[in-house]
């Protein structure tokens, strides 16, 4: 391009910003000004339903035993609720653990460990029954 037709060149400038000079929340649509009672609010939580665990290393090891569990087909699938085996599924999760039983050495508190290594030591005892 010569300077000339970049010089012709403008720039266009539109404004993003969620709210006005007044601080009421602009449609973004329509680019008009909506007033703070057609804001829609957050969506209320369920009343019935229970609060969320724990999140944590050891619950981690825990969810990921229940994905072992249920591609062994000793619990069903919560979806379904059926029991079917993936063999493939399950030893890849148990690999999974023990990456992180190698990966995480020595920065595990001792309730930690024996959890990990318990785990491994089941769910490994486990396959082997279920592949007879």
């Amino acid at each position: 391009m010569s300077e000339e037709e970049i010089q012709g060149q403008g720039f266009v400038i539109k404004d993003k910003r969620a709210f006005d000079a007044q601080g009421e929340v602009k449609d973004k649509s329509e680019g008009t000004k909506i007033g703070k009672d057609k804001v829609k609010e957050k969506p209320k939580e369920e009343k019935g339903s229970a609060p969320l665990p724990e999140i944590n290393f050891s619950s981690f090891l825990l969810s990921l035993s229940s994905s072992v569990l249920l591609h062994l087909g000793e619990i069903a699938d919560p979806q379904s609720g059926e029991k079917k085996k993936d063999l493939a599924l399950a030893k890849q999760s148990i690999d999974i653990i023990n990456i992180l039983k190698e990966k995480t050495k020595g920065n595990l508190t001792q309730e930690e460990k024996n959890l990990l290594e318990q785990l491994l030591y089941d769910l490994r005892m486990r396959f082997v029954k279920a592949n007879e």
